[in-house]
């Protein structure tokens, strides 16, 4: 009648079918059996588990998959309205397929913790699978289990304890922990060891959880390192290990044990052939993993310890066979732990001999990990990476990208004085023939370590060169400016830059926009050299040149389309510099530049206009401007990490201020002119300014008049620009602020500024507590939608105002610049003026808010004001 088991054990059964000696089988259980019998009888059976997959893997689309699960719904939901039905195990493995689907499957808990009370295994079981795929700490219905869960590990059946050790450390809360580690604790120093075996998995899953508990688990922890049963074992050390990684004290409190894991990890290398736990010919894999990382946890920053283990890591190291993959495993876990303690030098080489075959191996996900290894330890022991080094680069030409990635940043931390010959070609090779998104990083890589172990500056220069050449686009910004700094940091090198820059620009820069940049740069500073220097003994190939043949390769980029913004600005510079630079032919270069005074980009337009000027009005200045800069600061590359843009890319206006650091500075003979010049002239230098809805107006710094020797620097081309200003900006003399008295130097005889028609009556802003603000307000006739305010800031009283800050805000419908103030100070009967500039395009009513703050007798003062009475003429 009952299915046979050979076994002489019948306690380790299930209760349902332990009915030959289970003394619980009496009338009641017949009456029961008889009474489930009658039901299934009189109600359908419902849809197998496996009919139900069959249904859902059968429907063609999701409508009909949809279709299907909600029928299956319905009707596991109106089971579940009767009290006692015996189909509800299987409805509920259905539900929990259902629910791996991703389909909702709450209204099941409830039912989940019926099972879980029910007494046959088979309902447990699968209800206490639906608590741990239904249930968490967030759901209010996990604390009614606590209690199933206590009686359940106070069970005579081991199996039904297993399954109440499974499901608490699954959806353990922290209160249902502290309520039930007393009962797991128990069950750790019990005589079976299954249930040993899971108890302190779950008390591993507690500790987890709560911390705090790791104190009542102690003395039952350190009894299971004494078990034969590997099961037990294996948990006994992954638990020691969760504590040695949350508690220092603990951590010192298991150091003692270092003899005993020893022990065990010798008798497991040297044991025979055990068929319960041979894997592949090692002896329980698992378990050495587990021991060797607790010994590497042990074993850290401790002598004594890693003493200990030495002798059992190279016998591991050397005892194991590599032939097969759990083999590997353990080596890997071996190098980890002999790297990261207190380890003899001796047995560091070995490791990393052991990570170098890896790196021969076929299976790349292992190279990968030697590679990845490697990487963390070449800063412990570097000779011994250092012998590898050609396998290393060998891994450069592997097809996976994540081992070339890793090769190449290996690549770079073996890299030093000796081999940076060696590593260098290489990694030049990888470059030229590396995917776009190595390039960056690998430029900036290659430019870094040249700054630091080049042998000499001609070879430091030719390897910027072969970079710019094979990075193209992708080249960093910082590759760009350090490429500048040294070449005239290099005076000797500067004649073989000049030749060797001007070939590589005889040919296609379309995709080489950095190397076009320094090659303009170089040639623009150093054309005389290429043209009329003497021939050096150590360029390959002289270059005979006319300067016809220059100009018309600067043509060449000037008109190509391809080029970006910043080339063509660094080309139109380096233009304006040879006319000093050749013997003649200014005359096809100020054609040239002429061309961009109306062109439609606003910074080569102003460009263009500007250094026309200096063939015109400023011919006696442009020798003096345009001289040869002087040796610049070492710009040095960033880090491996270094964030950059890749050139070609993007347009970024910080760009602009690389044309403007090759001015040179005048010769003293001709400064005083140019200040006089530059100090006659009020320029666009804004101070910070706030709109009525509190979004900040673009600032840009005040530079002093020591900074006035920037020819470009604060051109007010008296034309409002919406883009902030991207050239410095200079202050000139406190008095002069009205527009009638800007000079705009470089263009006079193009852009004549229009006198200042339409007087409008100036108004009182602000006169409180000794401070009186008074806004002049003028219209120029040539632009009437702008409206040049000039604030006065009087001192009326008897003591020293100090930190003035003047502030306007304006609505959004207007456009507000302001100028730098004159000063922050207003001594007694003093004067500080300052000047805004307001863009109403729509003709509307101004209005504008004030906030005045300035440190007074009393103290500092803030003081806010609106303006709504500005007179009809000042806006309509």
């Amino acid at each position: 009648m009952w299915p046979y088991y050979e076994t002489e054990d019948w306690s380790v059964l299930p209760p349902e079918l332990n009915r030959r000696f289970n003394p619980a089988f009496n009338m009641a259980s017949i009456k029961q059996a008889i009474n489930e019998a009658v039901e299934r009888v009189r109600m359908p059976a419902p849809t197998r588990l496996r009919d139900l997959i069959r249904q859902i893997r059968a429907a063609r689309t999701a409508a009909e998959e949809r279709t299907v699960v909600n029928k299956e719904c319905a009707y596991i939901r109106s089971t579940f309205r009767e009290e006692d039905s015996v189909w509800r195990c299987r409805n509920i493995a259905k539900l929990l397929y259902i629910h791996m689907l991703g389909y909702p499957a709450h209204f099941g808990q409830l039912e989940c913790l019926k099972l879980i009370a029910s007494p046959r295994f088979t309902d447990k079981r699968i209800g206490y699978l639906g608590a741990m795929l239904l249930l968490d700490e967030r759901q209010d219905v996990h604390l009614l289990i606590t209690n199933c869960l206590k009686n359940d590990l106070n069970s005579s059946t081991q199996f039904v304890i297993g399954l109440a050790l499974c499901t608490l450390g699954a959806i353990a809360s922290p209160e249902m922990a502290r309520d039930l580690a007393a009962e797991v604790e128990r069950l750790m120093k019990s005589p079976n060891a299954y249930i040993r075996k899971k108890a302190a998995l779950c008390a591993f899953r507690i500790i987890r959880r709560v911390p705090e508990l790791m104190e009542m688990f102690l003395p039952a922890t350190r009894s299971l390192l004494t078990e034969k049963n590997h099961g037990v074992l294996i948990t006994g050390v992954t638990l020691i290990t969760e504590m040695c990684e949350n508690s220092i004290d603990t951590l010192n409190h298991f150091k003692k044990i270092v003899p005993n894991l020893v022990r065990i990890l010798k008798n497991l290398i040297l044991a025979g052939y055990s068929p319960e736990h041979d894997v592949s010919g090692v002896s329980d894999p698992f378990l050495q993993v587990k021991i060797l990382r607790l010994l590497r946890i042990l074993g850290r920053n401790d002598v004594d310890a890693s003493e200990a283990m030495n002798d059992i890591l190279a016998q591991v190291a050397t005892n194991t066979e590599t032939s097969k993959n759990v083999g590997n495993t353990i080596l890997y876990e071996t190098v980890l732990s002999i790297m990261d303690i207190k380890s003899e030098s001796g047995l560091r080489v070995l490791a990393v001999n052991i990570l170098g075959r890896f790196l021969l191996n076929n299976d790349k996900n292992i190279r990968y990990v030697a590679l990845n290894t490697l990487l963390k330890t070449v800063y412990v022991d570097t000779s011994a990476v250092q012998r590898h080094r050609s396998t290393i680069l060998e891994c450069l030409k592997d097809p996976d990208v994540s081992i070339r990635r890793r090769a190449m940043e290996l690549s770079f931390a073996l890299v030093n004085s000796n081999n940076i010959r060696t590593m260098m070609k290489e990694l030049l090779l990888f470059l030229e023939r590396a995917d776009p998104e190595f390039k960056a990083q690998c430029s900036s890589n290659i430019v870094m370590s040249a700054e630091r172990f080049a042998p000499n500056k001609r070879w430091h220069l030719e390897t910027l060169f072969k970079v710019l050449v094979a990075a193209g686009n992708y080249v960093r910004d910082d590759v760009v400016a350090c490429t500048i700094q040294l070449i005239s940091e290099a005076q000797a090198q500067q004649g073989y830059a000049v030749c060797a820059l001007w070939r590589a620009l005889e040919r296609d820069t379309a995709d080489k926009q950095p190397l076009a940049q320094v090659a303009t740069w170089c040639i623009g500073e150093y054309g005389d050299l290429l043209l009329y220097g003497p021939p050096s003994e150590d360029i390959e190939a002289p270059v005979n040149l006319t300067e016809d043949e220059v100009i018309d390769v600067y043509q060449r980029l000037l008109w190509s389309p391809q080029n970006t913004v910043v080339t063509k600005q660094y080309t139109l510079l380096s233009l304006t510099k040879l006319s000093t630079r050749f013997q003649q032919g200014n005359e096809k270069i100020r054609q040239i530049i002429d061309t961009f005074g109306s062109n439609l980009h606003i910074e080569l337009q102003q460009r263009g206009v500007e250094f026309s000027q200096l063939f015109r009005k400023y011919e006696h200045l442009r020798t003096a401007l345009l001289e040869r800069m002087p040796p610049m600061e070492t710009a040095k590359p960033q880090a491996n990490g270094i964030i950059g843009l890749v050139n070609g890319e993007s347009e970024i206006e910080e760009d602009k201020t690389m044309i403007l650091e090759q001015l040179p500075v005048a010769a003293p003979s001709d400064s005083s002119a140019l200040l006089d010049l530059l100090g006659s002239s009020e320029f666009d230098t804004e101070i910070p300014a706030v709109v009525d809805n509190n979004t900040p107006v673009t600032a840009a710094p005040v530079i002093n008049n020591n900074d006035l020797l920037d020819l470009l620097g604060g051109l007010d081309l008296s034309t409002p620009i919406s883009a902030p200003p991207s050239f410095p900006q200079v202050q000139s003399t406190p008095q002069i602020f009205s527009p009638t008295n800007t000079s705009n130097f470089l263009v006079d005889g193009l852009l004549n500024s229009s006198p200042v028609q339409n007087e409008i009556p100036s108004l009182v802003a602000f006169d409180k507590l000794g401070l009186k603000i008074v806004l002049k307000l003028e219209r120029p006739s040539e632009t009437p939608d702008l409206l040049v305010i000039n604030m006065l800031a009087q001192n009326v009283g008897s003591m020293e105002l100090t930190e003035f800050l003047f502030q306007a805000a304006v609505p959004k419908t207007f456009q507000l610049q302001m100028l730098s103030p004159s000063g922050t100070v207003i001594p007694p009967s003093g004067q500080v003026t300052q000047v805004m500039k307001v863009t109403n395009i729509n003709k509307a009513a101004l209005r504008m808010r004030l906030r005045i703050s300035y440190t007074g007798d009393s103290g500092p003062v803030l003081e806010q004001t609106e303006v709504n009475n500005f007179p009809p003429l000042a806006w309509q």
